[in-house]
């Protein structure tokens, strides 16, 4: 694969960050690298969010209704497909900028 295309694979669940991190380690370009580290920031986010939200919707049935934010992660998920798609390094919207100079291990 080349790493355009696993500039994408790295946003499709942690398995494919996984595939894309292990099969582009030794030939990644800034492309590939800033994917990474996108994707990957926005994984912990989701998963922190999802922790955080199931749990006050455990504890206070009526605000259950903040599982919706999920749609945002969703969102800001095919946001950066397009713009791994599209060869642009932009960042994804609220939290890109923090993950740029994240994640030194990526390179």
């Amino acid at each position: 694969m080349n790493n355009k295309t696993l500039s994408i694979v790295s946003y499709i669940t942690l398995i494919g960050w996984l595939i894309a991190y292990f099969s582009g380690k030794d030939k990644a370009d800034s492309l590939l690298k800033y994917h990474l580290k996108q994707s990957l920031g926005l994984a912990i986010v989701s998963i922190v969010l999802n922790v955080v939200l199931n749990f006050i919707g455990s504890m206070l049935p009526a605000l259950s209704f903040l599982g919706m934010i999920g749609w945002v992660i969703f969102i800001f998920w095919v946001l950066g497909i397009i713009n791994a798609a599209n060869s642009a390094q932009k960042p994804i919207p609220v939290f890109g900028k923090a993950f740029e100079k994240s994640f030194s291990f990526i390179g």
